[in-house]
């Protein structure tokens, strides 16, 4: 994150991905599993070669009874043709103990079981054995699953299916929105089972914050570029995958990666970045804030609600909130009667700063977002504000992204967004105590970032 050199450019009235007539605050509607107990699925049924008894392969194989059932239901819908099952089928492997015996043919498209190792993966090759198949490394996955969330091998598994699913209906043009599209797909299977429907899979909703908490582990390193020839995506292009697909259903994982899709994965420009990581050092961050967030404003409420915009102080504390403030104990605080939005310094700035420069922006920005609704005669202390706040934060972080703050986004700043939302999202210290998974707040920064204003339920 770093100062701009371009000049004051007029506000779009299209969003950064062209305005999709959203009216009001995004809604997002998390499943809520039914009481039934799953039932495991029975080896007979999906047969997983080198599997063993053990949770990991146990996982795998109801994930995968279930993504055969979701994609044989749903496949003629979205794609007008029936869903072929896997002909190659599917692999377990510890490269760590191979019997060659297990597999004569090697594994997916006859590789070498060890090339499996801390991997999972889809592959056709007609001319080779054990073609459209999914192999993965059982003990690489029980290692993400011990660390991030029990579902997270489940969401492997729903991931190669999802490019087995491409491979039915056809692939898109690069390497980076086939596998967000791949994301995509996992997530509407995601959002089925967590809906309850799922004969041998379940998914509670706190597990849905792991599971984007995982995804961090699988974006590429940051500085990356989007056209690299094996890119998967920056966190916030796979989360915003996964999301679209858990929102959308697949049909938004068929209509929404074409060649107009945004991207926010890409190269550092500056030797002065790079060194950095895109970071700007603490006080210059606070100034960088402290110029962006007017500027962004005081052009929206000119172009957009045609009024003038009073830009509140932003003002540092040190563990104890201002006088003003509903709770002493609040780390993020908007004053609107006294024109101050305060933010804790020492025990939230300095911390979320650990995560990248935007990590603390995006914190400022939330307060400030209500200090605006408050300017506009909107409710500031309600969950409705909140969800709105969150959306406006999103749209702050598309200016930026855009060069239309004075200054300029580096690569990983959104990725440091998301990080935040999920790290600091469920303490009522930082953001109000409303019924808002960290899930769902990433969700409608999103939808701020991607579909601007309208989308935010300020009567733009």
């Amino acid at each position: 994150m770093h100062r701009s050199r371009t000049t004051r450019v007029a506000l779009a009235t299209a969003s950064l991905a062209g305005l999709l007539g959203v009216s009001g605050c995004v809604s997002v509607v998390v499943g809520r599993p039914s009481a039934q107990v799953p039932q495991r699925a029975a080896p007979g049924e999906v047969t997983v070669i080198g599997a063993v008894e053990g949770s990991v392969d146990e996982q795998a194989r109801n994930a995968l009874a279930d993504l055969e059932t979701f994609w044989a239901d749903r496949f003629p819908d979205v794609f007008g043709q029936e869903f072929q099952p896997l002909q190659g089928g599917y692999f377990s492997v510890d490269p760590g103990d191979i019997d060659p015996r297990i597999y004569p043919q090697g594994v997916g498209c006859g590789a070498d079981p060890r090339e499996a190792e801390n991997n999972a993966f889809y592959c056709q090759a007609p001319q080779a054995p054990n073609s459209d198949a999914i192999t993965y490394d059982r003990a690489f996955l029980g290692e993400l699953a011990a660390d991030h969330g029990r579902f997270l091998p489940a969401m492997v598994m729903a991931h190669e299916f999802g490019h087995a699913v491409q491979a039915r209906v056809g692939l898109p043009d690069r390497s980076i929105t086939i596998e967000t599209q791949a994301d995509c797909l996992a997530g509407a299977w995601t959002a089925w089972v967590a809906a309850g429907e799922a004969e041998h899979s379940r998914l509670r909703d706190a597990e849905l914050d792991d599971l984007l908490r995982g995804y961090f582990l699988l974006r590429d390193p940051v500085g990356t570029s989007s056209a690299a020839e094996s890119a998967h995506g920056s966190y916030f292009d796979r989360v915003s995958g996964f999301q679209d697909g858990f929102d959308g259903g697949p049909e938004a994982c068929r209509d929404e990666f074409g060649p107009e899709r945004v991207f926010t994965q890409g190269e550092f420009t500056r030797d002065d970045d790079l060194a950095t990581g895109g970071n700007a050092s603490y006080p210059k961050l606070l100034e960088l804030v402290d110029d962006s967030l007017p500027t962004v404003w005081e052009q929206a409420f000119s172009d957009v609600f045609g009024e003038r915009f009073r830009a509140p102080q932003i003002e540092p504390f040190d563990r104890r909130a201002p006088d003003c403030a509903p709770d002493p104990d609040r780390e993020l605080v908007v004053c609107p009667d006294e024109g101050i939005v305060a933010f804790d310094e020492a025990d939230l700035g300095g911390p979320a700063y650990e995560l990248g420069d935007f990590a603390v922006a995006t914190a400022i920005a939330i307060p400030y977002s209500l200090s605006v609704r408050d300017q506009l005669g909107l409710s500031t202390d309600d969950e409705e504000a909140v969800r709105s706040a969150l959306c406006l934060t999103g749209w702050y972080a598309a200016r930026v992204y855009n060069g239309q703050a004075g200054i300029e986004i580096s690569p990983g700043d959104l990725d440091e967004s998301v990080r935040f939302l999920l790290t600091y999202g469920n303490d009522p210290d930082v953001i109000p105590d409303v019924d808002l998974s960290g899930f769902q707040q990433v969700d409608l920064f999103r939808a701020g970032f991607l579909r601007g204003l309208a989308a935010c339920d300020v009567g733009a």
